[in-house]
């Protein structure tokens, strides 16, 4: 088992939470912080063929329509209302061009940037999402491996919505990200963060950790140091607000508390009225 550090390949490195999959199998994982990088990640790391056997769940949304029930209504209806605020933020101060959404899912993103007129390219690891994209949006939708034949400096904007703390070779990720981005085009980054109230209060039932789906987890200093590394700078930070909401939501149902709803709530509030102060939002979004 390789217990190196996935940016640095450091193999010093304490345990700094002991988790269960709450969401899926109940198996046991652990979170290291890597003392030479800073950067937290999640071991063991289940092998590359089979790591998709942690996705296949109902109740995975990100990657299916229609349906049925309260939440999934929910969960569409306020997918709906992010969808324009991340257009807005992504785009804000720019024309339209080319722009590649890594980790596509099912093509939301991308119909709304379509709609603007941009030209674009998508990425999707899963079959089942990739050909729901296809028939939805004119896009061309390729697999995580493609990325390398994709031509040097072709994107004004490439963006990753909750995706890169699912990615297992970090480091390939982010070289690829800093090769395909035009000289002045912009990276927009969206990741949860562990320095959050409800990431706090929730300890290692926080459902954001999502281990083993979520590989590595990071904070401000850490991801900026990553892509400052790679000659990328940090223009400002975000937030995405509704994900508190969600995120504690979740964290309720590990829980088992009664009226998981109304409680997460009540936390995703706090969260977000306590991250005016402090600035760390349950979910951040850079742009590079």
């Amino acid at each position: 088992m390789n217990n190196k550090c996935p940016w640095c390949g450091s193999d010093k490195a304490q345990i700094n939470l002991w988790l269960k999959d709450e969401f899926l199998t109940k198996e046991d994982f652990h979170i290291c912080e890597c003392l030479s990088c800073g950067l937290l990640y999640t071991m063991p790391r289940p092998n590359k063929d089979k790591i998709g056997e942690y996705y296949k769940s109902e109740e995975y949304y990100s990657h299916q329509e229609n349906k049925k029930g309260f939440i999934p209504k929910v969960y569409e209806a306020v997918k709906k209302v992010n969808l324009k605020h991340k257009y807005k933020l992504a785009t804000k101060g720019i024309k339209e061009g080319r722009l590649l959404d890594i980790g596509c899912g099912v093509g939301d993103f991308l119909h709304t940037a379509e709609e603007h007129g941009w030209s674009c390219t998508g990425v999707e690891p899963s079959e089942e999402a990739k050909n729901i994209a296809r028939k939805r949006i004119k896009a061309d939708i390729i697999a995580s491996e493609d990325l390398e034949k994709l031509p040097d400096a072709s994107f004004d904007l490439i963006t990753m919505w909750h995706v890169l703390e699912h990615v297992d070779d970090l480091k390939w990720q982010v070289e690829q990200l800093q090769r395909l981005v035009k000289p002045q085009g912009r990276i927009v980054i969206a990741v949860p963060n562990y320095k959050s109230y409800d990431a706090q209060f929730y300890k290692e039932l926080w459902a954001a950790y999502d281990v083993p789906r979520h590989l590595s987890h990071f904070n401000k200093t850490t991801l900026t140091k990553i892509f400052k590394s790679k000659g990328m700078v940090l223009k400002k930070t975000e937030k995405l607000i509704w994900d508190a909401y969600y995120i504690s939501y979740m964290s309720e149902q590990y829980k088992h508390h009664s009226l998981p709803l109304i409680k997460g709530a009540f936390r995703g509030f706090v969260s977000n009225l306590k991250a005016r102060r402090s600035g760390e939002w349950s979910s951040m979004v850079y742009v590079f």
